[in-house]
């Protein structure tokens, strides 16, 4: 089995299988296919426990087992059988479906599949035209689910290329109408054509234009769903009965054209996300054996060799063998600029090789890629909905019925009371009906999030559902992990203090030769501040564990390392003091001596970003009023970093579970609370804050999992980017109710009254529903 690895302790044994490799389809340990596993394998005698957990970024299912009950090679054909079992019975599928011209139309096919036996979970997004349902496939197939689907009136999409009329029927059907609702109307009013011609113009436009709508209404009606198309259907009929039969035309003509443009409009959100799952080159040119060969990316395995010449798209994730080049990683991770390759540097699938031919060594599969990842986390957040679409879908269920009783009323109370004929108050009913129609009040939220959710996928921040969306634009306070996120992560010399009658230069040379050769992060700090200066050869380095180094240059014994170990006690009082002063800033201090002779110390710390400060100025001026450093290091670094950065507040020495407490305190005192780290050892602050943002999460799959938000580049920019875009896309959502909510409040009373018409009503309706289309769509720029 690829990917297995054993190790024995006692009489417990280990095996480690990667998780794609018995459960395909499954993501991660969320996965409930990874508890139907873990169940199957409890009752194997001999198998102790089976659990999945993170190894070097892939996820992994760890067994637990005694070897002298359970002999190695039976328990992998166990896994193994027992995961094709799980995988082949409980399925996955993501699913276009077509022909759905209102919200009303996802929660009906929502409905539907959900009380269908062997449905575990179904979830459409009516804006992304995605359906994501997860089956048992011993009670249900597919196939019944699809034609299920289809039996309502709807398309599921097979992959393939559709022609340009398929693509544009539901547009050419409303154009027809229209065109036969003008010969209609000017053999009507000006040709004086015989009744029954004007009749089947009519009746064609009819069929034209409520040919979807029709089939859609029966289908869920069948099914005890009640949805806007039926209000639609019902208003065009009626007015057919009381032989109004121009303006229940219209109808029906602009319902159809609304819903064409719209659907175009929104096919603009949805290309911007599709257009990521593109871009990645289907073949790769792969090296085995000294022979290059052009293959399927799906066919290239770990540890091969890819060659990706200059101009070319990287095939696959992996890592620089050989060669040198820069490439553009903005598909990615939103960075503007392309960045350098050398050997050792991760690359990333879908991204464009500039100048140098680059050999790859292959890190992940094609459909581990983290593009490929990427893109099925942004369809899985498609089909999340945020609060205020679930608000007004409850809304609109209980509006609907709502508006039909008033409708019966509008038609028969009137006559009753002999204030209006039947058939004017009949009419009167219809526009009614087209007035309360809540289609702009469906849309407007799913728009909204669709369109800023691609927004945000084009510009590297991976945002995991419209409920993430919302609160990114809801933020008012915001805590930061220090390590990664706020300073650089690597430590740098800040302060050279020569001791009396010692150069600044020979100091650091010094120091420089001696640490050349280290690779600790303290010792390339060292080397990186001697830059220019010229290095001396460096012989019979020493370590002495946990106090420094020693070593002859140019014939000298020269020591570095701790102050206590390398000052003498009549050290220069200047340079005790300036140890004392670098040790109150939480600086680490480092001496130097030679043949005896203390030449001074050095003061190190981790350096503030260079973003930094811009990013939370930023975030002020957005209304993120509580800015609070959460670290593990000692008070002194967290004290002067929040000085600095002028922080609101800070907790220092916090440990990973500390870092919870302090998440869940600052929740009591504000309404929605970030946390922003690196996705790995701040996983659990991450999860407990109200959103979770993971930073430079392109290679790293802890982050992309955990984080409900994740910015791709390691870029600070990109945070104040995000909560703007999340305080646009709450404002947009928030005009776009308003806008349906206004117009209903108008027009309703006005059809009431009889001061809109069914025409009025009409065209207020579809104005406004294509309306609340376009406010969403401005996301995009």
């Amino acid at each position: 089995m690829a990917g297995a690895a054993g190790r024995a302790g006692g009489s417990e044994s280990t095996l480690e299988v990667e998780l794609s490799a018995v459960l395909p389809a499954a993501q991660d340990e969320r996965d409930q296919c990874v508890q139907r596993l873990r169940e199957r394998l409890s009752g194997t005698r001999g198998l102790r426990d089976a659990h999945v957990h993170d190894r070097d970024g892939h996820a992994v299912v760890c067994v637990h087992y005694d070897p002298a009950v359970l002999p190695l090679d039976r328990l992998r054909r166990v896994v193994s059988q027992t995961g094709a079992q799980v995988s082949d019975r409980y399925r996955h599928a993501w699913l276009r479906v077509t022909g759905m011209d209102c919200g009303d139309c996802s929660a009906s096919i929502e409905h539907v599949l959900g009380r269908q036996r062997g449905v575990l979970s179904a979830s459409v997004s009516y804006a992304a035209e995605r359906l994501r349902v997860e089956f048992d496939s011993d009670v249900v197939s597919l196939d019944d689910l699809v034609r299920l689907v289809r039996a309502m009136g709807y398309g599921v999409e097979v992959p393939r290329r559709r022609g340009w009329v398929r693509t544009r029927a539901e547009l050419l059907l409303a154009l027809a109408a229209g065109v036969l609702l003008g010969m209609g109307f000017a053999g009507e009013t000006f040709l004086d054509w015989p009744a029954a011609v004007i009749l089947v113009a009519y009746g064609m436009a009819y069929l034209a234009g409520g040919f979807d709508a029709a089939r859609h209404a029966v289908a869920a009606a069948v099914r005890l769903r009640l949805q806007i198309d039926a209000l639609m259907v019902v208003a065009a009929v009626g007015a057919a009965v009381v032989g109004a039969w121009a303006e229940g035309a219209l109808l029906l003509f602009l319902f159809s054209l609304g819903h064409a443009l719209e659907h175009r409009a929104m096919g603009r959100a949805r290309h911007a996300i599709e257009a990521l799952g593109t871009i990645t080159p289907h073949t790769a040119r792969v090296r085995r054996e000294g022979t290059e060969t052009e293959l399927d990316v799906r066919e290239v395995l770990r540890g091969d060799v890819v060659i990706v010449r200059p101009g070319e798209r990287v095939p696959v994730d992996g890592n620089v063998l050989g060669g040198r080049s820069t490439v553009d990683q903005s598909p990615i991770t939103g960075e503007s600029t392309p960045v350098d390759k050398a050997p050792g540097a991760a690359v990333f699938a879908g991204t464009v090789n500039h100048d140098g031919g680059l050999e790859i060594e292959v890190t992940r599969l094609a459909g581990e890629s983290t593009l490929a990842r990427v893109v099925t986390m942004v369809q899985e957040a498609q089909t999340q909905k945020s609060p205020t679409q679930r608000l007004t879908e409850r809304f609109t269920a209980v509006f609907v019925p709502a508006v039909l009783l008033l409708t019966a009323a509008v038609i028969a109370v009137p006559p009753l009371l002999s204030w209006l004929t039947w058939q004017a108050a009949f009419l009167r009913g219809m526009a009614v009906l087209v007035a309360a129609s809540p289609c702009a009040l469906a849309i407007g939220t799913p728009a909204a999030v669709l369109s800023g959710i691609a927004r945000a996928a084009r510009t590297g921040v991976l945002v995991k559902g419209g409920v993430h969306l919302e609160n990114l634009g809801r933020i008012d306070a915001m805590a930061f992990d220090k390590t990664g996120t706020l300073t650089s992560g690597h430590p740098a010399v800040t302060d050279v203090r020569p001791a009396p009658g010692v150069d600044r230069a020979a100091l650091l040379s010094t120091a420089a030769s001696v640490e050349s050769s280290s690779t600790h992060p303290l010792a390339r700090a060292v080397v990186a501040a001697a830059r220019g200066l010229s290095l001396g050869q460096a012989g019979e380095v020493t370590t002495v564990a946990g106090k420094g180094i020693t070593a002859t240059l140019d014939g000298r014994q020269v020591r570095i390392g701790r102050p206590g170990f390398i000052l003498p006690p009549d050290a220069p009082g200047e340079l005790r003091a300036a140890v004392s002063e670098l040790e109150a800033a939480g600086k680490t201090v480092i001496a130097v001596a030679a043949e005896g002779q203390v030449l001074g110390v050095l003061g190190l710390a981790d350096q503030l970003r260079d973003g930094a400060e811009p990013m939370l100025q930023q975030l002020r001026r957005l209304g993120v009023t509580s800015l609070v450093l959460l670290t593990g290091d000692n008070p002194h670094v967290a004290a002067d970093v929040a000085r600095s950065l002028s922080l609101t507040d800070y907790r220092a020495g916090l440990l990973p579970e500390d870092k919870v407490g302090a998440i869940a305190g600052l929740t009591r005192q504000h309404r929605v609370v970030a946390m922003v780290g690196d996705g790995v050892n701040d996983a659990p602050a991450l999860a407990r804050s109200t959103i979770g943002i993971a930073m430079g999460t392109a290679g790293t799959d802890i982050a992309l999992e955990t984080a409900d938000v994740a910015l791709m580049a390691d870029d600070l920019s990109k945070l104040p980017a995000a909560v703007g875009l999340g305080r646009r896309s709450r404002r947009v959502i928030r005009q776009n109710l308003a806008i349906a909510l206004c117009v209903i409040a108008v027009l309703l009373p006005s059809a009431v009254l009889g001061i809109a018409g069914i025409g009025a009503a009409i065209v207020v309706h579809e104005g406004s529903t294509l309306a609340v289309v376009a406010n969403a769509l401005r996301l995009l720029r």
